[in-house]
């Protein structure tokens, strides 16, 4: 286990985030914060980042408009984007950071970062969902 793994770790308890699941051996955990809407953030030392990915929802079956509104959304976004998986299944969010001068700050921004994405974009990713 890795220096990096337990610094990032160590920043996501402090902020009171509640660990569901880990995986030592790829330097992995799962995190959750209901008040801030967070639910099965996979969080991934991959050195020399740092991956944010949370599963958001299913891409709708008539996609075209919504993956124009994807991109608009994605541009309004602090830090991250929205984005499909390998099979264009699911949408995510994702962010990355560097690990190597990684602060708790710097973490807090982009979890943050995801909460105010899907505050400010709850109604409209759920309007899409029910087509």
């Amino acid at each position: 286990m890795s220096a990096n793994f337990e610094k990032v770790k160590g920043f996501l308890l402090d902020l009171d985030l509640n660990i569901t699941h880990e995986n030592e051996a790829e330097e992995l955990v799962v995190v959750r914060d209901e008040e801030s809407g967070i639910s099965n953030l996979i969080v991934d030392c991959e050195d020399p980042i740092v991956i944010f990915e949370q599963p958001i929802m299913p891409v709708p079956k008539d996609s075209a408009d919504f993956y124009k509104r994807l991109l608009q959304m994605n541009r309004t976004l602090v830090h991250g984007a929205f984005v499909l998986n390998e099979d264009a299944s699911m949408i995510f969010f994702r962010d990355t950071l560097q690990l190597e001068n990684l602060d708790k700050n710097e973490l807090e921004g982009s979890i943050s970062a995801l909460s105010l994405a899907l505050a400010e974009n709850a109604a409209e990713l759920l309007a899409f969902s029910k087509k």
